[in-house]
């Protein structure tokens, strides 16, 4: 009988079939109700900057990770981190400014003004207590917002394979060959933008990646003119001395670095300035970490969190503000954007009033009644 669709066993198998996909199609949708909603949107921070902001996960869950990309990266290398965690955690990521879909501008590309972007970016988004993830570029941004607010509205940190800078006081301790070797780089980015981010991106990542991944990366990169990426090389490395954040970090932090980088021993020796700090090193993994050994990276940061003494689970949370705790160094910026505001004089609502003159005050006092007129005309 095959060949008949109108046969018995034919018609019990189209049966059994359509149960199939309507049980598949119902556990399907039944579990992407149950999954966290993306959000990708952009928030004015104020100042003319906008910031790009993906945010994913539990709204009214008891952490909130905060991950900043490096680098001429965006908050899309995070993905991984963020398809991980928001199903435990309210997790956002963004774009810090003059990289990816942020508002590219020429002022304010340093560790201290991002530092203030942030922190004006965790007030606009209600945020409580977070936990502040950086890697590479984001660690230097991490030290400047510790510098500047302190840790004290914090629940904990995670440094992610990178040394907070000594500035330029520690220009003498690299060999000098290594520090003009870094400018070499820069003259390369300058006029080989792509095909250095290219080779970057290949350096940064040990795990093979496909092309398309590759291309990704440096499209992500090359959003950022190279005047700017070049200006925000020397603000992370040479600026300012961020050390002093080692002794102000009061909470728990985890520093995860690559068992390869070259500032393994530095990252060590700040780990133990630090009083609560807990060191991880990851093996089979380049400075990308989270990418190489995403697993182990998870694994790592979701034990950290978990022993976190975090803020109690609030539908409509009011975050502490964060407070200066010294006077920043602050990037100049020039007069002439700089605009006056503008100064509103108060109105004055009330108005005389007039009496009107009605033929009984004629009789009694022998005045002539006046033609009708209204009371803005008698002022």
């Amino acid at each position: 009988m095959v060949g008949y669709p109108c046969a018995p066993e034919n018609v019990g198998m189209k049966l059994t079939w359509q149960i199939v996909v309507v049980l598949i199609t119902a556990d399907f949708f039944v579990h992407a109700e149950s999954l966290p909603q993306l959000r990708d949107r952009t928030v004015d921070i104020g100042n003319d900057v906008s910031l790009r902001v993906i945010e994913d996960g539990k709204l009214a869950s008891s952490a909130t990770l905060i991950l900043i990309p490096g680098w001429s990266t965006t908050a899309d290398i995070w993905r991984e981190q963020i398809n991980r965690f928001a199903p435990t955690y309210r997790v956002i990521s963004f774009d810090p400014r003059s990289q990816g879909e942020s508002t590219i501008t020429t002022d304010g590309n340093t560790p201290e003004q991002r530092a203030q972007d942030l922190h004006s970016l965790l007030n606009l988004l209600n945020v409580r207590r977070p936990v502040l993830i950086g890697w590479s570029q984001g660690v230097e941004d991490i030290a400047a917002f510790i510098n500047r607010y302190g840790t004290n509205n914090l629940s904990g940190i995670v440094l992610v394979d990178a040394a907070i800078s000594p500035g330029a006081e520690g220009i003498p301790e690299r060999n000098a060959k290594q520090t003009a070797a870094q400018f070499d780089t820069f003259a390369t980015y300058q006029t080989h933008q792509q095909e250095y981010l290219a080779d970057m991106m290949r350096a940064i990542v040990s795990k093979p990646q496909s092309n398309d991944a590759i291309e990704e990366l440096v499209t992500m990169g090359l959003k950022t003119p190279p005047d700017i990426g070049i200006a925000m090389r020397i603000a992370d490395s040479f600026s300012v001395n961020r050390m002093v954040a080692l002794k102000k970090i009061n909470c728990p932090t985890l520093i995860v670095a690559s068992a390869k980088s070259p500032g393994l021993a530095q990252q060590q020796a700040q780990a133990k300035q630090i009083s609560q700090a807990h060191f991880e090193q990851i093996e089979d993994a380049a400075h990308a970490v989270f990418l190489d050994q995403p697993d182990r990276f998870n694994e790592l940061v979701t034990s950290f969190v978990a022993k976190l003494p975090l803020p109690a689970s609030d539908l409509n949370p009011t975050p502490t503000p964060f407070v200066e705790i010294d006077r920043p160094v602050i990037p100049v910026v020039v007069e002439r954007y700089r605009k006056a505001p503008k100064i509103v004089k108060p109105q004055k609502w009330h108005q005389r009033v007039v009496r009107e003159r009605t033929f009984w005050d004629k009789l009694r006092y022998g005045w002539i009644v006046p033609q009708k007129k209204s009371a803005k005309t008698q002022r």
